[in-house]
């Protein structure tokens, strides 16, 4: 099967299937990941639709020499907070108001979280402090490196793994609390 590098240079060698595959790939993570920014699964999956445009219409910009995955969250990260400054700009909702706002990944990740285990654990993410919850949610769920996610959070591998610490901390605490047993 294949890296998403690999399958991209399949690509960019004249293999149009081999992009399909790498949308497969990466478009769920990276709709999670920039949704955990806009707060809104549409906004999201139009974004990374933009992410993978750009890969198609630019594709000397990407030069192999970092993971594929981490250039489109590095992508998606920059179009979420462009696209959250423009809002920011008309006013049409502030910040605050997008993170109170129940999404629909909310709603599909509540159907799919079927476990009290789990739900403790869903519970204990979201009372994270945000950049916290993105590392955990890179490192756990997108199994990216340290390097990867400073290189995406614009963070120092050591301070990732500091927040990683805090982080766990955090969900351990609050999960001896809930009762919901110990990470």
């Amino acid at each position: 099967m294949g890296t998403g590098e690999d399958r991209y240079r399949r690509f960019l060698e004249g293999d149009e299937k081999a992009f399909d595959d790498v949308v497969i790939m990466y478009r769920p993570g990276l709709i999670r990941f920039v949704d955990s920014y806009v707060h809104d699964i549409y906004t999201s999956e139009d974004i990374a639709i933009d992410c993978f445009a750009y890969l198609l219409v630019h594709p000397k910009r990407y030069n192999f020499k970092t993971p594929l995955k981490s250039y489109l969250y590095v992508l998606g990260r920059s179009r979420a907070l462009d696209h959250l400054r423009k809002i920011k700009r008309r006013g049409e909702i502030s910040h605050e108001e997008a993170e109170s706002e129940l999404t629909d990944f909310e709603e599909i990740s509540d159907k799919v979280i079927n476990t009290e285990q789990k739900k403790a654990l869903r519970r204990a993410l979201d009372t994270l402090p945000e950049e916290m919850r993105q590392a955990v949610s890179l490192f756990y769920f997108d199994e990216l490196s340290y390097n990867d996610i400073a290189l995406i959070l614009k963070k120092k591998p050591k301070q990732i793994d500091n927040l990683l610490y805090r982080a766990r901390e955090k969900l351990r605490t609050a999960l001896s609390v809930e009762g919901g047993g110990v990470i």
